[in-house]
């Protein structure tokens, strides 16, 4: 499919805490895009390849639908409110939804048994309303795969303009689900070779700087080379690490007698 195709509207768009300039610099080559999904895969590959029903809520425009769709032959039915991002999305076999899951469409409910949450939740005010919303779509056991930007010491000019709301720990993410009925079943940090570039961004932008500026500048590699380079050491670590990094991810499983 491409990225003209139909948009299933079950919900109206919607302003999102997300900046649009993001979508134009974020491709399936961008070296974080990449290192973000050979991670998923040491993580959670199997999940993958054995979960029935998949979803992805704040798809944007497709990367890891995308992603999934080429090294594993699959659709994830992918949510989001953001338009300009669904009308760039470049998945090829999933279905694509102006959704929002707080509205609990009662076709929807108990429908999958993994869903991907990456680079979501920390744009989101209150997780836990997010969350319960969340688990309304899951079966009863069903998982979630989460990645977030790890390190409050690095939140910066970078994270606001973003839209982000915070950073997370393994510490502050383990609070979240204990609070929702959640329970960790595997966690890693990685980018644990990017941390140096992560400091120096938010150096950089101790100064007033346009929040378009700011995304573009803090994201965006600029050259094939630079990409490949931050492509090649973001590999230096190993995968579960439980040191630090620039982002975290982390599996969340729902428990069998939650109410």
């Amino acid at each position: 499919m491409s990225s003209a195709r139909e948009i299933h509207y079950l919900s109206p768009p919607a302003k999102v805490s997300m900046a649009d300039c993001w979508f134009e610099l974020a491709s399936v080559d961008h070296f974080w895009i990449r290192r973000r999904f050979e991670v998923l895969q040491r993580l959670a590959g199997p999940m993958i390849t054995s979960a029935r029903e998949v979803a992805e809520v704040g798809c944007g425009n497709g990367l890891l639908q995308r992603q999934i769709e080429d090294r594993y032959d699959r659709p994830v039915m992918g949510f989001d409110l953001n338009e300009y991002a669904l009308k760039r999305n470049l998945s090829r076999l999933s279905a694509v939804c102006c959704y929002d899951i707080n509205e609990r469409d009662s076709s929807l409910q108990g429908k999958f048994d993994l869903v991907f949450l990456f680079d979501v939740l920390e744009h989101i005010v209150n997780e836990d309303r997010f969350l319960d919303a969340l688990i309304y779509h899951l079966v009863p056991t069903g998982k979630v795969v989460v990645n977030v930007p790890a390190g409050q010491w690095a939140y910066s000019s970078y994270d606001r303009a973003a839209g982000h709301v915070r950073r997370y720990s393994i510490r502050s993410v383990s609070e979240v689900a204990a609070r929702n009925k959640l329970r960790i079943t595997a966690w890693t940090y990685w980018g644990l070779p990017l941390l140096s570039a992560l400091a120096l961004r938010k150096l950089w932008f101790l100064g007033s700087w346009d929040a378009d500026r700011v995304v573009s500048f803090g994201f965006d590699p600029r050259t094939n080379i630079i990409n490949m380079f931050l492509k090649s050491i973001s590999r230096y670590e190993t995968i579960p690490q439980k040191l630090a990094g620039s982002s975290l991810m982390f599996i969340l499983q729902v428990g069998r007698n939650r109410d």
